[in-house]
């Protein structure tokens, strides 16, 4: 716990304590009243945390996903933070992008590389790559397979970051293999 969450809590804490002493105040001379607003709160409260818990697969549930038409078109819906998040397969494993076409490469975090089969000690962080996060040590790798429903492509070249980055980001190595990339209706068309 670092002093930010402290000063957090203790925020929490004097609120509690301001409510709750509002509560006792109004109410000290009916503890039967007290007592069903304090199950009340306690209710609501629970609710809440149960809603900011569950929040992340609530959105999975609602927000719309990719679709491959005809076999040759993929429609990845915008989400609610404005990306489109597309999930492949490499060699088989699955692995969610964040469609990135300012990015030359395809790069991806150490955690998806190992689950996509690429043998990490084997590599050399010897490349350098310029991100938002400043200077990174990059290593390249070939992926054998990747695939978006029917759509199946091999000898991808990718790039593994040595840095810490939340998710990884399919670049132009991938999207120039379409025809054609387009954004309409909040949505990312891309067509062989």
């Amino acid at each position: 716990m670092d002093s930010y969450d402290i000063g957090r809590l203790a925020y929490l804490v004097l609120l509690a304590v301001a409510v709750g002493g509002y509560f006792i105040a109004q109410n000290r001379g009916n503890w039967s009243k007290l007592a069903q607003q304090a199950m009340i709160w306690a209710l609501i409260f629970v609710g809440v945390v149960a809603g900011y818990g569950l929040w992340g697969d609530i959105q999975r549930d609602l927000a719309p996903r990719q679709a491959v038409l005809n076999g040759a078109v993929i429609e990845v819906p915008r989400t609610f933070d404005g990306h489109f998040y597309l999930t492949a397969r490499l060699n088989g494993a699955p692995v969610e992008f964040v469609v990135d076409t300012g990015a030359t490469d395809v790069v991806l975090t150490k955690d998806d590389a190992a689950r996509a089969g690429v043998d990490l000690d084997g590599l050399a962080f010897t490349g350098r790559a310029m991100t938002a996060n400043g200077m990174v040590r990059t290593a390249t790798a070939v992926v054998d397979t990747i695939s978006v429903g029917d759509i199946r492509d091999s000898n991808l070249r990718v790039s593994i970051n040595e840095g810490k980055m939340d998710q990884s980001l399919l670049g132009m190595t991938y999207l120039r293999r379409f025809s054609k990339i387009e954004i309409a209706d909040d949505k990312l068309i891309l067509t062989r």
